[in-house]
């Protein structure tokens, strides 16, 4: 039998911690045998959940005797990782175990250095700060799960329930991991990445910079149509400079940034209006219908429609 050990690390978050559990162990072979048995272990008999105490039967030498490792997220995602724990997962990895990670569990999963060079990812929350500290990795904040073979890492909680079906699929079939979808009441497979849920009021503005007036601006002028040299026009400046100072200031150039906030206010009409799609993305600037589509499928991960059914 497979087994799967959840680490329980000091101020866990229960739903992380609860997910792989309830996952795994729901995961039911054909023949109606179990599929995987499960073991709570950390360094400590006793861990603090934050709510609750948590008893966990297994110590650390469970990591090593397990086929599959999964490490939940912390309240505290940047404490120090204890060197007894960082000692059991490494030997874990030399050993072959897949070791996953559940939303912030990317943190003390990366703080042991099998994640250098990957890609990887976390709760979009918290990606800038995971890729500030782990400058080695490569973040990606807009999926819900990345599979590197050996290493998995998964967005916000739900999505540590896509990451837990998506190994009961590599590992049994699409039929067990299905089942355990039903069992669950989840879809096996969700449309899109977690770009869908980042919801931010407005584009991130540098405060302070001298760029902000011009963006806020753009963003309250989102309906009509700009080319670059207008928007280098109204900064008083070459186009040349306006890009070179957006790159310095926003991190992107000065269209994908005005792309960007128009999916956003998208968005936002697509969830509290009932106007139709072509609408939307004429309020929001898009020249026809099909740009609109396009463009805002590639900056969420799903279509305005299936946007529209999932958070109207």
């Amino acid at each position: 039998m497979h087994t799967v050990a959840v680490l329980a690390l000091d101020r866990v978050i229960p739903f992380d911690l609860a997910t792989p559990v309830e996952a795994f162990t729901r995961a039911r072979l054909p023949d109606g045998r179990a599929g995987y048995q499960v073991r709570v272990c950390a360094a400590r008999p006793e861990v603090d959940a934050g709510t609750f105490a948590l008893r966990a039967p297994w110590g650390l030498e469970a990591l090593r005797e397990a086929d599959t490792v999964v490490v939940p997220g912390t309240a505290d995602p940047t404490a120090p990782l204890p060197e007894e724990v960082r000692d059991a997962l490494c030997a874990a990895a030399a050993h072959g175990t897949r070791i996953a990670s559940i939303c912030a569990g990317t943190f003390p999963l990366a703080a042991t250095g099998l994640l250098d060079g990957l890609r990887v990812t976390t709760h979009w929350i918290a990606a800038d700060l995971l890729a500030e500290t782990f400058p080695r990795l490569t973040v990606d904040p807009d999926v819900l799960y990345v599979d590197n073979g050996q290493f998995l890492t998964s967005a916000g909680a739900a999505a540590g329930l896509d990451l837990c079906l998506h190994m009961i699929r590599t590992d049994y079939g699409s039929a067990v991991a299905a089942d355990a979808a039903r069992m669950a009441v989840v879809p096996l497979e969700r449309e899109g990445g977690q770009a869908q849920f980042i919801v931010h009021d407005r584009p991130p503005v540098p405060r302070g910079s001298d760029l902000e007036p011009l963006l806020a601006w753009l963003q309250d002028n989102l309906g009509r149509a700009f080319t670059l040299d207008d928007i280098a026009a109204r900064a008083g400046t070459s186009t040349r400079t306006l890009i070179r100072r957006f790159r310095e200031q926003t991190g992107t150039t000065p269209l994908q940034w005005l792309h960007r906030a128009r999916v956003r206010q998208a968005q936002h009409l697509l969830e509290t209006t009932r106007h139709s799609v072509e609408r939307i993305g004429a309020q929001v600037g898009f020249g026809s219908p099909t740009a609109f589509r396009d463009r805002f499928k590639r900056t969420t991960g799903v279509s305005p429609h299936s946007y529209r059914r999932s958070f109207g």
